[in-house]
């Protein structure tokens, strides 16, 4: 037997003012997808928006169902979006907000598990990383290089 150390490396910033500027400009727009979330059941709303190598920028929110989990994260509404309107298009960074209604969210929230698979397939299809930023309503926002870096042991389709 043999001891497999796997380590992940994030990026801190204190606070939206510390971003670079197009990744503001990206975490905004995820933070406007977040006010449009339906999210009546959780009290959880999630934005979400990707910039392309094209230049266009996608949102997405969450959207939930009283028939659990007939619903939809913010990020994978974002991410099929932008699969069906520009499937050419390579996704270069995620910028991802939350913020419950029942307190203030100040811990970074990182994608679910069913949205980590799905970024890793669009990581691996594309052949290139995808940046994610992530944050909670308030507070420090943490960045990863890539969606390998938030799971690492990736179930991709070399598997089959």
């Amino acid at each position: 037997m043999k001891e497999l150390k796997i380590e992940s490396i994030f990026q801190v910033y204190n606070d939206l003012n510390e971003l670079p500027s197009d990744i503001s400009v990206l975490m905004n727009k995820a933070i406007i997808a977040r006010t449009k979330a339906y999210a009546p059941y959780s009290k959880f709303k999630v934005g979400a928006a990707i910039l392309l190598d094209n230049g266009k920028i996608v949102t997405g929110n969450n959207q939930e169902n009283v028939s659990y989990p007939s619903g939809l994260c913010a990020e994978r509404t974002a991410i099929y979006y932008a699969g069906a309107e520009y499937p050419d298009s390579k996704i270069l960074k995620m910028a991802i907000t939350a913020a419950s209604s029942n307190q203030i969210t100040k811990n970074p929230i990182p994608p679910c598990g069913a949205c980590r698979q799905t970024i890793a397939e669009y990581e691996v299809k594309q052949d290139s990383p995808i940046e994610i930023y992530f944050m909670g309503e308030v507070g420090s926002i943490m960045k990863s290089n890539s969606l390998g870096n938030l799971l690492p042991l990736l179930f991709d389709k070399t598997a089959l």
